[in-house]
């Protein structure tokens, strides 16, 4: 039986000493290595949304991979990819190593510098299990295999442009539609998604930090079952134990969410933090919200570029929705794309606050009329986004918002100010 085997390495030389030793393993098909954490789990995504028969029996992790660190990458893949035997190449071997490794998931542990005979043994014994795995998959048992649930990120370029309205109308479409939806609320020193919704609840997100193992047991205690379908998991009612949650322990609570709900929407505010910027990093689907304002739109360049810096997410790959939109206003989202070079989103949305005021004041956004343009347009745009079971059951774009998306841009105002600070 031929062995698939991906290897993952950050270091060039590294990965050509690893596939060239592969290379002579009987029966091996090593594929062209990734260099990082990311690339690793959007390769695995992708073969498993084929077919847990396209997955390699075994993944090699170098331990000087990254962003994602080498045990906590190993968590992942094990946690999401099941049928895959993942083996973590380490210099050091030692038993406190072993024990982790085995802990996080792992198959397997090889010592750096690679030796033949132990990389044949390991990636044998990995391959094996594998296989035995799969078999059981065969047989109808429903063992979960894929690449979980997704995640959409939603962020604002400052406060007040409309980013936990957002997340909780995407999170409210995408349960209507039919979807098992989990809403987190990320900005951990001023979330107010309990607020919108008007639920009080002794656990937060900042609960979980400590935990080493998540378990279904532990997540649905932190977890509000919601009268409107929705799981919440809420921030902190004391800002302070914000620092309690850092990028280990939002990855793997992110992680033990993927698992158990379809989709994961996360308000992650304003503020870039390790949290925040860990949730932005591992998502799906990331959502930058602005209003078409001069400070707005800088705020929102100001925000990609800071994405980009820190390698947490490239402009192109973030969706920018553009609130409280009329046909008056000078600043487009035809200009706003070019000064953010972000994916634009075709359906801005309307300028309506008196629609809003009514629900926002008593805390029951869920309690918004379907007549309201705002919630026609936010439910739209999550169609757009790929949130929702079916489409179809989105509501239409209302169509003075469709044709603003491309409305020309006047050169006057505001338009020129932000013209002149592009290059800033």
């Amino acid at each position: 039986m031929t062995t698939r085997i991906l290897p993952a390495a950050g270091d060039a030389d590294a990965a050509r000493s690893i596939v060239a030793l592969l290379s002579q393993l009987p029966d091996a098909e090593p594929a062209p290595p990734v260099p990082d954490s990311t690339a690793l789990l959007d390769t695995l995504g992708r073969l498993a949304a084929e077919s847990v028969d396209e997955l390699p029996e075994v993944v090699l992790v170098h331990e000087r991979i990254g962003p994602v660190p080498a045990l906590e990458l190993v968590r992942e893949v094990a946690l999401r990819f099941p049928a895959v035997g993942v083996v973590l190449l380490s210099s050091d071997a030692g038993p406190q190593v072993f024990s982790a490794a085995m802990d996080s998931g792992a198959r397997g542990l090889v010592g750096l510098p690679l030796h033949y005979e132990e990389l044949a043994a390991r990636v044998g014994a990995a391959a094996q299990w594998s296989a035995g795995v799969r078999r059981h998959l065969g047989r109808g048992a429903e063992v979960f295999s894929g690449p979980g649930g997704r995640v959409v990120t939603v962020t604002g370029a400052k406060g007040g442009v409309g980013t936990t309205f957002t997340a909780v109308q995407f999170a409210l479409a995408a349960a209507a539609s039919g979807r098992r939806t989990a809403l987190v609320d990320l900005d951990l020193q001023a979330g107010d998604v309990g607020s919108y919704l008007d639920v009080q609840f002794r656990r937060s997100i900042a609960d979980l930090a400590g935990i080493q193992d998540i378990s279904p047991r532990v997540l649905q205690d932190a977890v509000y079952e919601d009268r409107t379908g929705l799981a919440l998991l809420l921030a902190p009612a004391e800002g302070e134990r914000s620092e309690e949650l850092d990028e280990r322990a939002t990855r793997q609570v992110l992680s033990a969410l993927r698992a158990r709900y379809e989709l994961v929407v996360v308000d992650c505010g304003t503020q870039v933090t390790g949290a925040n910027a860990t949730a932005v990093e591992q998502a799906d689907v990331a959502v930058l919200v602005t209003t078409p304002d001069v400070v707005a739109v800088r705020a929102a360049k100001r925000m990609v570029r800071m994405w980009e810096r820190l390698q947490v997410r490239k402009a192109e790959d973030t969706a920018m929705v553009v609130n409280r939109w009329s046909k008056h206003t000078e600043i487009q989202p035809s200009l706003i794309e070019k000064i953010t070079k972000t994916r634009p989103t075709r359906t801005p949305v309307p300028a309506a606050f008196k629609e809003l005021q009514g629900v926002v004041d008593a805390g029951r956004v869920q309690d918004l009329d379907n007549r309201s343009t705002v919630k026609q347009a936010l439910w739209a745009l999550a169609g757009e986004l790929g949130l929702l079971s079916d489409p179809r059951s989105g509501a239409a774009v209302p169509a003075q918002a469709a044709a603003g998306a491309a409305l020309a841009v006047r050169a006057a105002g505001p338009v020129a100010r932000l013209r002149r600070g592009r290059e800033g």
